[in-house]
């Protein structure tokens, strides 16, 4: 990560009236327009947004011909909970491609959402490049090489058509050139970006005319939240409390949303603790005057002692 301005506070945890620490990180707003309207640190911090960047994947994946329900187009575009409902639509989409689960790509994995995990490993069962977060992309990125004609056993690679692709699509919603290619979790390539690029990316595709690629991808996610994350997620619970919303979470602190109109809000937490996460972008979004006491659940994280709560993590940008 590159920065010239110092992060600033985007949370702070506090135990029995004490505050004990803070996150620091970069943040930022841009209005329709792209022009930064808001910026906490440095809104031109280069990043990886990791699964940030999903809406922009899928969106090239639609482009190259992906054609899919809006609940399995939520889902190409997700980090899933790998909740029954999650891994029955992977699936669904392999069986498009004429696949399995032994062509995906994706490391063995228990699911992310912790209820799953701990009833898979009740129930003996390893980890599986099905449970794997990701799986739902990587299964949208082989019914895309299949459909074009393209290897798909070397579909990761960043030389591979469809990876060129999602590049191409990616630096032309952002505005702005990938600087450095590297390798994500799931093992598919990640591509950086200024922070306000990101929040960019995500801005045109919510302004993009109806049916367009983009704008396909981003009325999934909102009309599923539930495929985007799961039902125990923050980011489908951010979508469901703004009508319109369109969010997606990313590993390592990262987050973009924007709103129906166009506003968009990217954030890098530089920890990459998910509960400062979660409550900046909760703090930015009330400050622009959205969501409200819908918003509360999200705005706070617990802290606890001897199993009662005894603090919380809130963030000081409202």
């Amino acid at each position: 990560m590159t920065s010239h301005r110092s992060a600033e506070v985007l949370a702070t945890y506090s135990r029995s009236g004490f505050v004990e620490g803070a996150h620091l990180g970069h943040a930022v707003v841009v209005d329709p327009a792209g022009v930064v309207t808001h910026a906490w640190g440095d809104p031109q911090t280069v990043i990886f947004p990791r699964s940030s960047n999903k809406p922009a994947q899928a969106t090239a994946m639609v482009e190259a011909g992906l054609d899919l329900p809006e609940r399995l187009l939520a889902l190409a575009s997700s980090s899933h909970s790998g909740e029954p409902f999650h891994l029955e639509a992977v699936a669904e989409i392999l069986i498009l491609a004429g696949l399995s689960v032994s062509d995906l790509r994706t490391p063995p994995d228990y699911p992310l959402d912790e209820v799953e995990r701990d009833a898979w490993v009740r129930a003996g069962r390893d980890a599986e490049p099905l449970g794997m977060n990701c799986s739902g992309k990587h299964a949208a990125m082989l019914l895309v090489c299949v459909s074009n004609g393209w290897p798909t056993d070397s579909y990761p690679d960043p030389a591979h058509p469809l990876q060129v692709a999602i590049r191409a699509t990616l630096e032309r919603l952002a505005g702005e050139r990938v600087a450095h290619v590297g390798i994500d979790g799931c093992g598919a390539p990640v591509m950086s970006l200024t922070l306000a690029g990101l929040a960019r990316s995500l801005s045109r595709s919510v302004q993009a005319p109806r049916g367009a690629p983009e704008r396909r991808v981003v009325a999934a996610m909102s009309r599923h939240p539930e495929y985007v994350g799961g039902t125990r997620r923050d980011v489908t619970a951010l979508m469901r409390a703004i009508p319109g919303l369109v969010a997606k979470d990313g590993a390592e602190g990262v987050y973009v949303a924007a709103l129906p109109d166009g506003t968009g809000i990217a954030l890098k937490v530089d920890d990459g603790a998910d509960r400062a996460r979660q409550v900046a972008m909760a703090g930015i979004l009330r400050r622009l005057g959205q969501g409200g006491s819908r918003l509360a659940a999200l705005a706070t994280v617990p802290i606890t002692g001897g199993g009662v709560p005894v603090g919380e993590v809130t963030s000081p940008l409202v």
